[in-house]
C-alpha cells in the first residue's frame, strides 16, 4: 500500500502499517505532534490544514490508501457533541469531497464509538457507496487482543475488493504488571490533598488488575473519568507515558523529544491509537475472500 496517513498524530497509523506499505505523506497540524513522528519516524509530517489542501495535491501524491483518525471530541460522550457542526470537523467534510475528486482504492477510519449512526458517518458511508466501494465497520477494543485497556474504537474500512466480517482474537487481558515501568517515578504519587477531594471519583487499578480505563488526552489535567490510576503500597499515581505508551502497543524504542513537558505527552498518547488493533483492521482490509 502506499498511504496518506491523515490526522498523523504521532505516528500511530505508520506504526501500524509497518511493512504492510509505505507512507506517501502524513499531515497535521500540531507542532507537538510533528515533532515526536520526526523524532520516531526520520521525517516530518506535513503541517498543513488538510481543510486547505486542493484535491490535485492529494492526487499527485499517488497513494493508493488512506489511512484517518479524525478528531473525536465532535462525537465523544466527553466532547461537545457538536458532530459535523464542530469546526474541528472541517478537515473530515473537505475530505469527502475530495474522496469524489481523488478516490483512493482503500480507506480506514478510525474513531469513537460515537461517530456510528451520526451524520459524519453517514456522509462518509454516502460517498464510499457512490464510489463503489465496499465496506465493513468493525467495533474493537484491545481488551480483546490481551492488552489490559479499555479503549473502544469504531473502524471503518472500505475497499473496491469485497471484505469479510471477523471476529476479533478474543484473547484474555494480562495483568497490568507487565506494562509497567521497573523503576516508579514518584512524581506521579498524588497528593493527600488531592485524594482526600477526588479519590472517591478515581478508576482504581493495581498492578495485579488485568483491565484499565480509556486514558483520554486530558489525563495529565483531568483526575475523574480520563483513565485509571495505580494503588500500590506506597499510595496512588499516574500512569507514567512510558505505560500508557506500552498500553497502546508502541514500541520499547519510541520516545518524546525531551524538552516536551508532562501533560503535552498525555495529550499526544491519548489522542493516538491501539497499535495492535490497527494492525489486525488493516490486516483485515488486505485479506483475499471467497
Amino acid at each position: 500500500m502506499r498511504v496518506l496517513e491523515l490526522f498523523s498524530g504521532i505516528g500511530g497509523w505508520r506504526y501500524a502499517l509497518g511493512l504492510l506499505g509505505t507512507v506517501a505523506a502524513a499531515y497535521d497540524i500540531s507542532p507537538a505532534a510533528n515533532a515526536a513522528y520526526q523524532l520516531n519516524h526520520g521525517s516530518a509530517p506535513l503541517a498543513r490544514e488538510i481543510a486547505r489542501v486542493r484535491p490535485e495535491v492529494f492526487k499527485a501524491l499517488g497513494a493508493d490508501t488512506w489511512l484517518l483518525s479524525p478528531p473525536c471530541q465532535p462525537f465523544c460522550r466527553m466532547g461537545n457533541r457538536e458532530g459535523l457542526a464542530d469546526p474541528r470537523c472541517r478537515a473530515f467534510l473537505h475530505l469527502m469531497d475530495v474522496l469524489l475528486e481523488a478516490p483512493p482504492e482503500r480507506l480506514v477510519l478510525e474513531n469513537v464509538q460515537g461517530f456510528l449512526g451520526s451524520p459524519a458517518h453517514d456522509l462518509l458511508s454516502a460517498r464510499l457507496r457512490q464510489l463503489g466501494l465496499s465496506q465493513l465497520t468493525l467495533q474493537l477494543c484491545p481488551t480483546s487482543f490481551g492488552i489490559p485497556n479499555l479503549r473502544p474504537r469504531v473502524f471503518i474500512l472500505a475497499s473496491h475488493r469485497p471484505l469479510a466480517a471477523q471476529a476479533a482474537p478474543g484473547i484474555a487481558p494480562v495483568a497490568l504488571e507487565r506494562f509497567l515501568d521497573p523503576v516508579e517515578d514518584p512524581a506521579l504519587y498524588l497528593d493527600p490533598a488531592v485524594l482526600a477531594r477526588h479519590g472517591p471519583g478515581l478508576d482504581l487499578a493495581t498492578p495485579e488488575s488485568r483491565r484499565s480505563a480509556c486514558f483520554i488526552g486530558g489525563y495529565g489535567q483531568r483526575l475523574v473519568g480520563s483513565g485509571s490510576f495505580l494503588k500500590t503500597p506506597r499510595g496512588i499515581r499516574r500512569f507514567s507515558p512510558a505505560e500508557i505508551a506500552r498500553l497502546m502497543g508502541l514500541p520499547e524504542a519510541f520516545r518524546f523529544p525531551p524538552d516536551m513537558g508532562l501533560e503535552q505527552r498525555y495529550r499526544l498518547l491519548g489522542n493516538s491509537l491501539s497499535l495492535p488493533v490497527a494492525r489486525w483492521a488493516l490486516l483485515r482490509l488486505l485479506e483475499k475472500t471467497g
